[in-house]
Order: structure tokens, then C-alpha cells, then sequence
């Protein structure tokens, strides 16, 4: 295995990861702007990877953020004791009254239906996640003293802010300085690269990061807008013309990059509430392609992605062989999409039997 992981022995972690946590706002049939109740969970692409190792997998996780100490700060802080997270690491700042200098991030999602697809609308502005700023964060406590075999972060909490990227680059240092793996999802997100440079910018900052991931996600709009790769003849189709294009794609990046695995998802969102879903993984000079599930029923496609990373991780974390792994992320962000908000309900049990190609009938 082109991995060198180290031991649970000596590390009070099996992963870190470092991101924003949200509270996500669901207004369940309706719409954003005509509901007039929400439901409430927390999510964040990297937070929702550790949360899955934890919930599903039973790994030991923690998350590294920051919150305002306020009461929608101590009701994350709620959510994610549900989880099952450490939050140890955590970073509580003082509130302002008000909210001028410091917040919690807000994020109104819909899950979409049919022909409407689903909707984000982000209210994160000022957060405190995105006001950390590199030296903020004892690096060395966390990979030196106390230890972790994985480092888990992205393309959206490099995205928060002109500091963030600091952040996240001391941190991979850090990381690879203790023999500890590190992991990035793209993640691009134009909405939140708009006013921080746009697309060019994204690029620049992933591009300074890449050369210290060991484990790079993402699909093919993000490593085509955020690590400026161009796949040749990609559509949204999932096809044996599409997956040979995104090989071709993952050669160039190897070949650019010292990636030991390289993942991504791919699917064909015929309508938000009907996907083909496949995933396919590079690792050791050979790609490892999942099944595809075609016309996988969805009730929110949210988190599916960090689902998907979640059972990979934990595919290699726990010794299994590249295939198994894209095999168990695969199945984990099938079932993930099941139930609502940004993060799994799925048992480690349910995982094993769908990738075993169980069927929906019912158990009791």
C-alpha cells in the first residue's frame, strides 16, 4: 500500500480534521423564503468526514474550529456532542453582543426535488472559523504531544478567508513533520471563492497547497476550477467515455503532484432526487473503480461527498486494500443521502451490507 499510517499505539487520534461548523437550517418541503419552521443539525465539509469516522465507524475524531461564545455557538457545541467529536480543540472567542466582530456561520439548504434542484444559501460572513489565523492553533501539541494517524481539511475552509490558507498550510507542515497523513477535498465552491479572488485565486491557493496532500478528493469540476485540470469530453454523464477522460485527468495530476491516492465521486444527477452514483480511487499506479448504483434514490445529496471520504478513509485506516475502500466510501455516501442534514445516520453493519449488495427489504 503506497500509505505509511501510523499505529492507533501513541495517538489519542485516529483523525483531526479543521474546518467550520455551521448550523444548518432546513426547511424541509418548503422553500427558504415561503417556510416558516427549520430544522436543525450542524454540518461543514471537514467536520462531517470526522463526524462520519466517528458515528459510523467508530474511530476517534476531532474537530479543530472556532466558535463565538454565544448560544448559537453552545448549540453546536450541543449537535456535535451527539456526535460524538472531540472537541477539545475548539477555539471559544468572545462574543461582541451583536455580532460585529465575531459570529457563528448559518447555512439555509434545501434538499430539492424532482426537476428543482437543491438549494444552498450560506450566511457566514465574519465567522470566527474564518477569522483563525496561523499561530492561533498549537500544531505541535496536537501532532506531536498527544498524535494522529490522519489530517483531514479542504477547499472550503481554505476558501473563508485571506488567513485561512495559513491556517491550513502550517498544519499539513505540522502534519507530514509527525509521519501523519493528510487528506484534502477541493470542494470548490464558486459562491465562496467570489470574494476572495474568484477561481484564479482558488487555483493559486490549492496549487500551494497540493504538493504536502498525500490523499487529494474531489470531482471533476474541482480539480478542473480549483487545480486548473482540464479533463477532456467530460459531461455529466456516467460513462466508460467518462470514466477513461477522468483517468487520463488523474495521470496529469500525478504526474504534477506527489499524490499517493487520488478519489472522486462520479455522478449523474438525472433529477435531485435520482443519481447514478460510482466512485473510483488511484492509488499505487492502479485506479479502483466502485460499482455504480444506477438510479439511486436520494432524499439529500448533501454531505454525500464527505461521506464518501469518511468510508475511504476509514477503509485504509483500518488496513483494507484500495478496492474494499473505494467500495465502503462508495456505499457509505450512497446511504448517507438517505436521510436528511449534512451528516451520516448510517451503522457500520448497514455499510457492510449494501456493499455486500443487500437489498431495501425491510429488517425486523
Amino acid at each position: 500500500m503506497a500509505l505509511t499510517i501510523k499505529p492507533k499505539q501513541g495517538c489519542r487520534w485516529d483523525l483531526v480534521s479543521l474546518g467550520e461548523v455551521m448550523v444548518r437550517l432546513d426547511p424541509g418541503d418548503r422553500r427558504i423564503w415561503t417556510t416558516r419552521h427549520f430544522e436543525v443539525c450542524e454540518g461543514g465539509g471537514e467536520y462531517n468526514v470526522a463526524r462520519g469516522l466517528k458515528r459510523c465507524f467508530g474511530l476517534d475524531t476531532a474537530i479543530v474550529t472556532a466558535f463565538a461564545d454565544n448560544p448559537v455557538g453552545r448549540l453546536l457545541e450541543d449537535l456535535i456532542y451527539q456526535g460524538g467529536v472531540d472537541q477539545s480543540l475548539v477555539r471559544w472567542v468572545e462574543f461582541d453582543g451583536v455580532g460585529r466582530k465575531v459570529r457563528n456561520g448559518l447555512n439555509f439548504t434545501e434538499r430539492g426535488f424532482g426537476v428543482r434542484a437543491a438549494l444552498g444559501c450560506s450566511d457566514r460572513g465574519h465567522s470566527a472559523a474564518s477569522q483563525l489565523k496561523a499561530g492561533d492553533i498549537d500544531w505541535e501539541d496536537i501532532f506531536g504531544r498527544k498524535g494522529a494517524r490522519w489530517f483531514h481539511t479542504g477547499g472550503i475552509f481554505c476558501a473563508l478567508s485571506e488567513t485561512t490558507p495559513d491556517v491550513a498550510l502550517e498544519a499539513m507542515q505540522a502534519a507530514k513533520g509527525h509521519g501523519v497523513v493528510v487528506s484534502y477535498d477541493l470542494n470548490y465552491r464558486e459562491s465562496l471563492w467570489k470574494g476572495v479572488g474568484g477561481k484564479k485565486q482558488a487555483q493559486a491557493v490549492n496549487r500551494r497547497l497540493a504538493p504536502l496532500v498525500d490523499v487529494m478528493l474531489g470531482n471533476e469540476e474541482d480539480f478542473s476550477a480549483a487545480l486548473a485540470f482540464e479533463v477532456p469530453g467530460m459531461d455529466e454523464h456516467l460513462s466508460d467515455f467518462e470514466v477513461q477522460a477522468f483517468r487520463q485527468m488523474i495521470g496529469q495530476v500525478v504526474a504534477k503532484f506527489p499524490f499517493q491516492v487520488v478519489a472522486t465521486t462520479l455522478r449523474k444527477a438525472k433529477t435531485a432526487t435520482r443519481n447514478d452514483w460510482g466512485a473510483i480511487c488511484y492509488c499505487d499506479g492502479q485506479f479502483y473503480e466502485a460499482k455504480t448504483r444506477a438510479d439511486l434514490e436520494i432524499y439529500d445529496r448533501v454531505g454525500g461527498g464527505d461521506s464518501f471520504a469518511s468510508g475511504l478513509i476509514y477503509g485504509f485506516l483500518s488496513g483494507h486494500s484500495p478496492d474494499w475502500s473505494v467500495e465502503c466510501g462508495a456505499a457509505h455516501g450512497a446511504l448517507a443521502m438517505t436521510t436528511p442534514g449534512d451528516t451520516t445516520m448510517a451503522t457500520l453493519k448497514e455499510v457492510l451490507n449494501v456493499m455486500k449488495g443487500a437489498g431495501a427489504r425491510i429488517a425486523r
